[in-house]
């Protein structure tokens, strides 16, 4: 593909991603306004006068229109300004910048696993159909899906943090400190957000890899001799690619979403503390600037997944 034709493509998505971050952010900015109770009267304490309460709503511009107040948001986050928060006084962004890597780290060892585990798992189970071991490693993975996060979390702190003692059980290490101790802190947290992600792939995987491997074209390639291995890695899982990056990308979207539970097990200051913790205390700021980073995250992912099918299937325009 030539890079013009490359480059079409970016600016294309780039200007479908505009219409997606305006009515994701605003839909929550309108849902934020209907939570009940005032900010200003949180801000201004129990005791405080009418005066008060007022001066404060004018001081965050909280008594303008609701319309007014998105537009001035989206601007100022336009320009890379997330306002700050109203408890701590804190810049949004540099919170975002202080949790992110917390959770990037946990989405992204969790992804690895679901792929370095799943994808095996799901060839397995294709190229022995019907035979037992497809039978054990589908139970396997319906017993993944079902599994709850929250409770495989909890379930593996008790056994290898309380009772064997081999990793912590809360927390989290900046990759900046130490590499050693970041990875430490974030496997178990990756590993029972990966459960289900192992899952998805090896089903996912199996259902293309069953149907591909049933067509007349591979039969014609065992008829002229190929090896079940060479037409498995060469043929089948070149046409279940853009399929399989589909799922990878949703994957990792899902995980992003599930963090705050998981973080709350393991008490990890991340993006899912972050965003929970600024929802209990009504400090809108941090909530609205959060979801704008995570659907930043997602639209840049989908981006790149998309730029990634043009170069594993041509015909993808």
């Amino acid at each position: 593909m030539s890079s013009h034709r490359k480059s079409l493509i970016v600016v294309r998505r780039l200007l479908q991603a505009g219409p997606v971050i305006v009515l994701a952010t605003l839909i929550v900015f309108a849902l934020l306004k209907l939570v009940p109770g005032d900010v200003a009267v949180t801000l201004a304490g129990d005791n405080a006068s009418d005066a008060r309460i007022a001066e404060i709503r004018h001081l965050y511009g909280l008594d303008r229109p609701f319309i007014v107040q998105y537009a001035a948001w989206l601007w100022r986050a336009a320009h890379g300004d997330l306002s700050a928060s109203l408890i701590s006084r804190e810049p949004v962004l540099i919170s975002i910048l202080r949790c992110f890597p917390h959770t990037l780290l946990i989405v992204a060892l969790a992804l690895a696993m679901a792929i370095t585990v799943g994808i095996p798992l799901g060839v397995a189970a294709a190229a022995r159909a019907g035979a037992r071991i497809d039978g054990a490693v589908m139970t396997v993975a319906s017993l993944g899906v079902a599994v709850p996060n929250f409770w495989l979390g909890m379930l593996l702190v008790t056994l290898f943090a309380l009772d064997l003692n081999w990793l912590p059980a809360t927390g989290a290490v900046a990759l900046g400190e130490s590499v050693r101790g970041a990875f430490i802190h974030a496997f178990l947290p990756a590993c029972a957000l990966a459960a289900g992600g192992i899952a998805e792939v090896t089903r996912q995987l199996r259902a293309s890899l069953v149907e591909i491997l049933s067509s007349p074209q591979v039969r014609t390639l065992h008829m002229k001799g190929l090896s079940p291995a060479k037409i498995m890695w060469r043929h089948g899982l070149k046409n279940v690619s853009v399929n399989l990056l589909t799922v990878i990308g949703l994957l990792f979207n899902r995980m992003l979403a599930a963090t705050v539970v998981v973080e709350a097990v393991f008490a990890i200051p991340g993006m899912g503390s972050l965003i929970v913790n600024a929802a209990i205390h009504r400090d809108f700021p941090v909530v609205q600037g959060v979801v704008f980073a995570m659907v930043m995250v997602v639209v840049l992912l989908n981006l790149a997944t998309d730029i990634l099918y043009t170069v594993l299937d041509p015909r993808i325009a």
